[in-house]
């Protein structure tokens, strides 16, 4: 198993140039626009994640990160996050992943 957070801000600009690709609930939806979290782009895929705040607070869109990287580019999130927890809310992938959303 294979899982990482990185926060440094050249690393994740160079990787994000390869389009990482979220394996999640047996779809394959491709990360294309940097400017957008996680929670973002999986919206768009029509993947429905709970949230609530959308910054990294409440803790509510958590997910396991199964395997690769994100990044959380404005810092760690406030709310609690357990092993191989992440918030899609405020973070962005920079390697290909694979998500685990409890339904």
């Amino acid at each position: 198993m294979c899982m990482s957070i990185k926060n440094t801000t050249q690393d994740v600009k160079d990787t994000l140039k390869l389009q990482p690709k979220i394996s999640v609930q047996g779809k394959i939806v491709c990360y294309k626009n940097s400017k957008q979290t996680l929670l973002d782009c999986l919206e768009s895929a029509d993947i429905e994640v709970h949230y609530h705040c959308r910054d990294g607070f409440c803790g509510a869109c958590r997910v396991k990160l199964v395997e690769g990287e994100i990044n959380y580019p404005m810092g760690e999130p406030l709310a609690f996050v357990g092993e191989q927890e992440i918030l899609p809310c405020c973070c962005i992938p920079i390697t290909d992943i694979t998500l685990l959303i409890d339904e």
